[in-house]
C-alpha cells in the first residue's frame, strides 16, 4: 500500500506543478485586464478571454518540453511500480 500511496503523492505533486503557475497566470492577467475594463468602464466579454488565451497559450509553448518530461518520468515511475503495485507491497 506504500507503493501505491507514494505513486499518488507523487501524481499530485506533478499535476500541481503542471496546473497551478498556468492558473496564477491566467489570474494575473484577468486582474490586470479587470482594472483595465474598471478604469476605461469598457465591459466587453471578449476582451477578458483574448489575452488569458494568449497569455496562457505561450507559457503552454515555452513550458511544454518541462511539462511532457514530467509526464514522462511519472509514466516511468508507474510502469517500474507495476511489480510492487501487484504484490501489495
Amino acid at each position: 500500500m506504500e507503493a501505491f500511496d507514494a505513486l499518488l503523492r507523487e501524481t499530485v505533486v506533478v499535476t500541481a506543478i503542471l496546473a497551478l503557475p498556468l492558473l496564477a497566470l491566467a489570474a494575473a492577467v484577468g486582474t490586470v485586464v479587470a482594472a483595465m475594463q474598471a478604469a476605461t468602464q469598457v465591459q466587453e466579454q471578449t476582451l477578458t478571454l483574448l489575452p488569458k488565451f494568449l497569455v496562457v497559450g505561450c507559457a503552454l509553448a515555452a513550458c511544454g518540453p518541462f511539462g511532457f518530461h514530467l509526464c514522462v518520468q511519472l509514466f516511468d515511475d508507474v510502469i517500474a511500480r507495476i511489480p510492487m503495485l501487484a504484490n501489495g507491497t
